[in-house]
């Protein structure tokens, strides 16, 4: 896998499904359950960096629900960039002062240190081909934010994967297997190298009782050739719950809370 090869996938993306959810993922249910987490981590800041923001979807999301912010979203894709500005335009032009879209890379972060109350990613780091890679965006995400100032980091890993497929396996059920533009990260790995940096920060196991019931229940219980993509009615039932209740280490996405 390569930097080239994955931006011409998002460039692809961002070109086909415009200002849809879809640019960036087809499941809403797990958008909205990380949209919301961001949300709660806002709370009290002021300027937001988002990191790999697609065509601004989560953006404008946080913009709606928080009139006292400000935002910069910054994406390897300039399709997608350009989707973003675009929405701006025909759709939120009341955001316009409050937001900007602009191509950017989240391993060479064009922002000065301590620029950034809060920056958060929504699954970025697993298109970067290594570690030695995801952790120098680790690093810049770091950097410019301010102190006191918060990183969170909402991305794929490998251990819940494995977790769930060992579950699958014991219903000879196929295993669920990394996309081929994603390199998930490990707990473990972010665990040391955040402690080596002396970083204080929690992870939240945020998704995993909607992952046991749509990519694990789901085909127990359901016909799922009867639906495409996510639209299982059973997915938006563990959705609900998922808001209520969650633990128990399925959750392939996780949120690492990292305070600077």
């Amino acid at each position: 896998m390569n930097n080239l090869f994955i931006k011409d996938f998002w460039n692809n993306q961002g070109e086909k499904f415009k200002e849809s959810h879809w640019a960036s993922w087809g499941d809403i249910f797990m958008i909205n359950l990380e949209t919301e987490l961001i949300s709660k981590q806002i709370g009290e800041s002021r300027y937001i960096l988002d990191v790999g923001c697609a065509n601004g979807f989560s953006a404008f999301k946080q913009l709606e629900a928080n009139s006292k912010i400000k935002m910069i979203g910054v994406d390897f894709a300039e399709k997608m960039v350009d989707a973003a500005a675009k929405e701006l335009k025909e759709k939120y032009d009341h955001f316009q002062g409050r937001v900007q879209f602009k191509a950017g890379d989240v391993c060479d972060l064009d922002f000065e240190d301590n620029s950034f109350d809060l920056a958060y990613t929504t699954r970025v780091l697993i298109n970067l081909p290594d570690w030695e890679l995801q952790k120098k965006g680790i690093d810049e995400m770091i950097r410019v934010v301010k102190k006191g100032g918060k990183v969170v980091l909402l991305e794929a890993f490998r251990e819940p994967l494995n977790l769930l497929n060992a579950m699958r396996a014991l219903k000879s059920l196929p295993p669920l297997v990394e996309h081929d533009f994603n390199r998930y990260l490990e707990i473990s790995n972010v665990d040391d190298y955040l402690s080596s940096l002396g970083m204080q920060f929690k992870r939240i196991d945020f998704s995993s009782i909607y992952y046991l019931g749509s990519r694990f229940l789901r085909e127990l219980v359901t016909d799922v050739n009867q639906y495409e993509g996510y639209s299982n009615p059973i997915n938006e039932i563990f959705y609900n719950i998922e808001k209520e209740y969650s633990g128990g280490g399925f959750g392939i996405q996780q949120a690492y809370i990292i305070q600077k």
